[in-house]
């Protein structure tokens, strides 16, 4: 039996698209797919018409167990030990920065058909509260694996370049370990090189004009998340503090008119950059607005170098986050 990705027995988790019935579709890591069937095997199905090579790598985890990674393809099949009734998780991984995921054609988005299967099942639901994490190629999970290689230098350069959903893994990052920590459903958006003053990798405008859409003309539809969690500033030091807190501003402006209920936290950048001057912004708009943004400074939690941690960096990064998070998520 074949469904669409709107049967009851799909789950999307993230900023999709779902403007057409023929298939939902994300562009940032992140983003999953979940989907409930009886029996033992299902057969997902995914658009890959104008996707770059290499492809961008896919989690694919069965009724909670090991995650096994691989590229995105036409079919994907899961087959389970024994008969019964099973939840599959298929999450964008990673992939490569430089590809197109705003304007069209896309080359590096998940488009998600729907699935193949003897029984769907409505899938149950998800209670937990959400959160949303807006940031850059940190909160993406870029170069987290970043000595990944053949044992070739020039290989390994070229991995670096070209390879990159070897290297890169949002399910390793600080926000992915502080979503588990907290028992909460994570939202990304995340775009190398985006800064609230800069637009990003693959010409994503910058933070405050592209908070809204999912990509180029199609606005968000997911529901507001309980809590938005922003951490930007890396790529942003080169336009000066001045710019960086004005156009800090604007962005905090779009997503509380866009998400009037939720809780707002400020995460300063991990390199430091304007850490207390960010601070001192918070306050302040928090005043002149009527507002409770929540301002927590990062400085000094993981070396500055390098600028995308490794694993055991967003590991370390999340312990504090988390410790942070308690006195606001309840």
């Amino acid at each position: 039996m074949n469904v669409p990705y709107t049967h009851e027995s799909v789950r999307l988790t993230g900023r999709w698209d779902t403007s057409t019935p023929y298939c939902a579709t994300a562009t940032t890591t992140g983003a999953y797919v979940e989907f409930a069937f009886a029996g033992k095997m299902a057969l997902a199905k995914f658009d890959v018409i104008s996707n770059a090579e290499p492809r961008l790598h896919l989690w694919v985890q069965l009724d909670g167990g090991a995650m096994i990674e691989t590229p995105v393809d036409s079919y994907i099949r899961v087959i389970a030990k024994e008969e019964g009734e099973h939840i599959c998780r298929i999450i964008y991984k990673g992939g490569t920065e430089l590809d197109r995921r705003w304007y069209q054609p896309l080359t590096a988005k998940v488009s998600f058909i729907g699935v193949q299967t003897e029984q769907p099942i409505k899938i149950p639901d998800d209670t937990r509260k959400t959160i949303e994490f807006v940031g850059d190629s940190i909160t993406e999970g870029v170069l987290i694996d970043a000595d990944f290689h053949s044992g070739n230098e020039a290989q390994s350069t070229y991995i670096d370049a070209v390879m990159r959903c070897y290297q890169d893994d949002v399910c390793a990052t600080y926000a992915w370990l502080t979503a588990e920590a907290l028992d909460l459903r994570p939202i990304f958006m995340g775009y190398g090189a985006v800064g609230v003053t800069r637009a990003g990798c693959g010409n994503v405008p910058e933070a405050p004009k592209s908070y809204l859409y999912n990509y180029d003309n199609s606005p968000i539809t997911h529901k507001n998340a309980d809590y938005i969690l922003i951490n930007h500033g890396a790529n942003d030091r080169a336009n000066g503090v001045e710019r960086y807190l004005e156009k800090y501003a604007e962005l905090l402006d779009v997503i509380r008119a866009h998400n009037p209920n939720s809780t707002i936290i400020s995460l300063s950048a991990f390199c430091g950059a304007f850490h207390e001057q960010l601070g001192e912004m918070i306050a302040r708009y928090n005043e002149e607005n009527g507002s409770h943004v929540h301002y927590i400074d990062s400085n000094g939690w993981i070396p500055v170098e390098p600028l995308h941690p490794l694993r055991d960096g967003h590991r370390t990064v999340a312990e504090h986050l988390v410790s942070r998070l308690k006195e606001i998520v309840k």
